[in-house]
């Protein structure tokens, strides 16, 4: 199994090779860079080909692009113009469709697992969540990221048309494409109830992880066991059901992202520990 960190815990900055050469030097094998254009400028073709030679100097490998969801993040998680792929205003949406396309660009310069994609808005961001919208973005995002031989990951997150039950049934009974999958994120998971059942709801889809831990009232993207999911429980169910792909942790700066990153090892150690058995 691989371990990665998303550049998520450097958010509220501009991603710079610095940033890569951290996480690589804590023995972290591959990368999910965070398309907010604040963060990465997926529009800029020279940014997309820097973010390669960065890669490769680093030794890292790009597992995933996690698709727009806002214009810009600021310092405490504070979100800029929201992106949504479920809102009825079609030019919105579309406006949000055509930025996940640009996003994809990086697949085409840089080759990588998994897009993953937010249906629609966490309910505590507030916004629309309309199940027809999410479904017609689906359709053209899959379609897109067919394009690029990219496979597309539809994350888990605390809104109705997100949870494990509801992804699982979208991909089931109404979206047309064979290689999309689940983006199974643990924090949202708990969020919502049982952990170790959704993961079995969505064993046949899943195809990656974000890796999170919370107190079950906020989405605090801390590192493992400094929340209270049941990991042993959590990742015994993860081994039950045969993934063997990557654990990409997706933390908040909490502190220092060195102080992150070195509870981050920790947790790893504990994960291959637990996944020994």
């Amino acid at each position: 199994m691989r371990f990665g960190i998303s550049t998520h815990l450097f958010h509220d900055q501009r991603l710079a090779r610095e940033h890569l050469a951290q996480i690589a030097a804590h023995g972290f094998e591959t990368v999910e860079v965070f398309a907010t254009r604040s963060h990465f400028d997926y529009h800029d073709a020279d940014a997309i080909a820097e973010l390669g030679t960065w890669l490769k100097d680093t030794g890292l490998a790009l597992h995933g692009i996690h698709a727009p969801i806002t214009d810009r993040m600021l310092p405490g998680d504070q979100w800029g113009q929201v992106m949504s792929t479920a809102v009825t205003d079609n030019a919105r949406r579309q406006a949000a469709v055509a930025e996940a396309a640009a996003a994809l660009n990086i697949a085409r310069t840089i080759p990588c697992d998994v897009f993953v994609v937010h249906l629609g808005t966490p309910v505590a961001r507030g916004g629309e969540n309309s199940r027809a919208a999410a479904s017609r973005s689906a359709e053209e995002i899959c379609r897109l990221a067919e394009s690029v031989d990219v496979r597309v990951a539809f994350e888990i997150i605390p809104n109705p048309l997100s949870d494990a039950p509801t992804l699982t049934a979208l991909l089931e009974q109404e979206l047309e494409a064979a290689r999309a999958g689940i983006c199974f994120d643990f924090g949202h998971a708990f969020l919502m109830g049982d952990v170790a059942d959704a993961i079995e709801t969505v064993a046949e889809h899943l195809v990656a992880t974000h890796v999170h831990d919370n107190a079950g009232k906020r989405d605090d993207h801390l590192v493992p066991f400094d929340g209270r999911i049941d990991w042993d429980v959590a990742l015994m169910t993860l081994q039950k059901v045969g993934y063997d792909g990557t654990c990409l942790m997706e933390l908040a700066n909490t502190g220092s992202p060195d102080a992150v990153l070195r509870k981050a090892v920790q947790a790893r150690a504990r994960f291959e520990k637990l996944l020994a058995y």
